[in-house]
């Protein structure tokens, strides 16, 4: 079927279904880390959000109240890290449209 413009929607949907391949195995391979407490908490996690390691300064491990919010704080910032990326990825695919909700 050919759109107005002569677009064919069946080779518009194998362009797109690649572009998707193409980004998850981007998002995979795509690394990302962050730290709280000044550096007392690394964490690292790839595109699809998993986290992949957490370091920790072994002076923090007496106060696990602090130690626990910091792991939060960095997993949680390791994760916008994340959002951003892909949003940036895909904007630059969209050719720069930004589409609210989508990340």
């Amino acid at each position: 079927m050919k759109l107005p413009g002569g677009m064919n929607i069946q080779q518009m949907m194998k362009q797109a279904q690649k572009m998707q391949e193409e980004m998850a195995k981007e998002m995979e391979a795509m690394r990302v880390d962050a730290t709280a407490g000044g550096g007392i908490v690394k964490v690292e996690m790839n595109g699809t959000k998993e986290l992949l390691s957490i370091k920790i300064d072994p002076e923090a491990a007496s106060d696990v109240e602090m130690l626990q919010d910091l792991i939060v704080a960095a997993v949680n910032e390791c994760g916008r890290k994340v959002d951003e990326v892909m949003q940036n990825k895909l904007g630059s695919a969209l050719g720069g449209l930004n589409i609210p909700g989508l990340m």
